[in-house]
């Protein structure tokens, strides 16, 4: 059986776009052709898929990298570049994402098929056949593509269950799961032998089923870090019922229930408030009396007006508890966990325009940022138009106010990505 891993940090990468292309129509006696570059392709998406076919983050621990295909650049005679693939990653129903740069969560993978966009592709440049005027008829510079996005994000599965065992350790919830379903967990007479949560699918006398989760390792504390409880109790929160089973034959059975419910209610309030079915486990080792004095304690105590008495070893009783189960699961609503998504992904934009500058020594400045490396790589410092399109987009982007105010003076050098420049106080 593949360990179960319910928490997981990957890095997705979307697609960059290809840049544009500089061109010109070479054709025999066509003259002067005109400009012929073609846009660059856009690069892939990065979406995360919700599939019943993986149950744990297992393949995110040998794997933590994502990347989408970038787009092609431009090509001439007007030829637009490839589109980059979409990279689909699938992921178990019941993953929230959280973005680890803001702690925002993104995402709630709550349904079979559901498809979120996680990183926008960039766009792709566009070619100097597109910047071509009236005016201006043979424009000498292209448009670089977007960057990628990247995203380191953290990968938490909550366990999509109708049903969730709860108890504490040997009371029980490993044998019962085995005997309504066919999960096959470890079983053995000491504390803690459910390492990880257990699923198992309980067929109904129709054909429909149920699923029912075996939550480990509650113990008190363990909302507060305690022993293995909190780590699972997450998964918990989606469940529409719960039953609690207690080992009545221990001498502290209304103590041991006491705690259980204190660490739900700590850990989150609407769980303390989440029907329960009590289920008095391990009846074949309790006398009659005993059993009946605890029902009436029950009873008084918690308003308990329901509560079903089994041996999960012997199967006693366990079939009247199914046929109680069948009829509430259908009585009671599907769980509707609201999650405060604060971020609209698919407006998550592809702007890369931040730049910094430093001062390399007293005449010299360096300035660097994602978009003049792109702008840089697109343009040819021998060609005059595209140095002056280079030149008017740093000032577009207030590159030379903020030089201004870091002191720089006439016929100082600017090195731009690699470009250098020198500063010309009359001419910006």
């Amino acid at each position: 059986m593949p360990a179960f891993i319910d928490k997981a940090k990957i890095k997705v990468i979307s697609g960059a776009g290809g840049n544009g292309a500089v061109a010109w129509r070479r054709e025999k006696y066509v003259d002067k052709g005109g400009p012929a570059g073609g846009d660059g392709g856009s690069g892939g998406d990065v979406y995360f898929i919700a599939t019943s076919d993986m149950s744990t983050l297992l393949d995110f621990t040998h794997k933590s990298v994502y990347k989408a295909q970038r787009g092609e650049n431009g090509k001439n005679k007007n030829c637009h570049g490839k589109n980059g693939d979409d990279l689909y990653i699938k992921m178990p129903v019941g993953v929230v994402v959280r973005d680890l740069k803001t702690n925002k969560l993104i995402a709630d993978l709550n349904s079979e098929g559901k498809t979120v966009l996680i990183a926008k592709g960039g766009r792709g440049g566009r070619g100097n056949a597109r910047f071509a005027t009236a005016q201006k008829r043979a424009p000498q510079f292209c448009e670089p593509g977007e960057p990628s996005i990247e995203r380191e994000l953290e990968l938490e599965l909550k366990l999509i269950a109708d049903v969730g065992l709860v108890g504490m350790p040997n009371a029980g919830k490993s044998s019962l799961i085995s005997v309504i379903s066919a999960a096959k967990p470890k079983i053995a007479d000491y504390p803690f032998t459910t390492l990880v949560p257990n699923l198992g699918v309980v067929k109904k006398p129709n054909g429909d089923g149920f699923v029912v989760a075996d939550i480990p390792g509650l113990i008190e504390g363990a909302s507060g870090g305690v022993g293995l409880g909190h780590e699972f109790l997450r998964h918990v929160q989606r469940c529409k019922l719960l039953l609690h089973l207690v080992d009545i034959s221990l001498e502290n059975p209304l103590e041991n229930y006491e705690k259980i419910n204190i660490e739900l209610q700590k850990f989150d309030e609407d769980l303390s408030k989440r029907e329960q079915v009590l289920i008095f486990n391990k009846k074949d080792l309790v006398d009659e009396n005993k059993i009946n004095e605890l029902i009436n304690e029950f009873k008084n105590k918690y308003n308990k007006n329901e509560i079903f008495v089994i041996s999960a070893v012997s199967h006693d009783g366990v079939d009247n508890l199914l046929n109680r189960l069948y009829t509430k699961l259908e009585e009671i609503e599907d769980v509707k966990i609201e999650l405060d998504i604060e971020e609209d992904v698919s407006s998550f934009d592809n702007d890369d325009s931040d730049y910094e500058i430093t001062k390399l020594n007293k005449n010299t400045y360096s300035i660097d940022g994602g978009k003049l490396k792109r702008l840089a790589s697109v343009t040819d410092i021998k060609n005059t138009a595209q140095m002056k399109r280079f030149a008017n987009i740093l000032d577009s982007m207030g590159v030379y106010e903020a030089l201004r105010e870091c002191g720089v003076k006439n016929e100082d050098t600017i090195i731009v990505s690699g470009i250098e420049l020198i500063y010309n106080e009359d001419y910006y």
